[in-house]
């Protein structure tokens, strides 16, 4: 069942701020808010993408429309919205699976599992703290083939120095809901995530958490 909180991380994704998604998020949002440039998630999706992968809340699908996509990649998308589904699927040209699901709730058991899975700035846009925010990691990794890699990025909310726009957005999406990570500290992801995969690595650029897991210990 999803919550209401859950829903509001996911309902700014509307037709026409998908529009601006890429303008506003990965261009302006990143370089002066975040301090984080978009290159460096074009590197993360090129050293880590698998031949079945599932991508976890693809906003605008910039990151997939921007590498090299091998045409026999077999490609699921996952996400509350449907707009978001229907939007990153149409700029692509492999053909996709949409999935509409809250990531907090587990997938069905009866899916094949994946050689990757991508979650980009979702964990920042769920409620709660870490141990909340655990049930995401941890239904993702049993979604994982054993030497599967689990990738992706997320804005860290404690003990940051930000830009003024950095603060501004902050105090913004927190109070709409469509942040919930003024609780979410660099320690605690590393933790969560070596709780569940084997082989973790965690570099900050500016305020964002970049992750590669490797191992899910669901699997062992």
């Amino acid at each position: 069942m999803t919550t209401i909180s859950t829903r509001a991380g996911a309902a700014p994704y509307s037709t026409l701020f998908l529009r601006v998604y890429d303008l506003w998020v990965i261009r302006l949002s990143n370089s002066y808010g975040w301090r984080c440039n978009r290159n460096y998630f074009v590197d993360l999706y090129r050293q880590n993408i698998g031949h079945r992968h599932l991508e976890v809340g693809p906003g605008s699908g910039w990151a997939l429309a921007n590498i090299d996509l091998p045409t026999d990649i077999e490609l699921t998308l996952l996400d509350l919205n449907a707009n978001s589904l229907a939007h990153t699927a149409s700029r692509l040209n492999v053909a996709v699976m949409q999935i509409q699901h809250d990531v907090l709730v587990p997938l069905d058991e009866g899916v094949e599992k994946f050689d990757s899975v991508s979650i980009n700035y979702v964990l920042h846009c769920l409620p709660g703290d870490w141990s909340t925010k655990a049930a995401a990691l941890t239904n993702l990794a049993g979604m994982l083939k054993p030497e599967g890699v689990l990738f992706g990025s997320t804005v860290i909310g404690l003990d940051q120095r930000f830009t003024v726009l950095g603060t501004a957005l902050m105090f913004a999406y927190n109070k709409i809901g469509a942040f919930g990570n003024r609780r979410d500290d660099l320690p605690g992801l590393r933790r969560l995530l070596s709780e569940i995969f084997e082989q973790v690595e965690v570099t900050m650029v500016g305020n964002v958490a970049i992750f590669v897991a490797r191992g899910p210990r669901t699997n062992m």
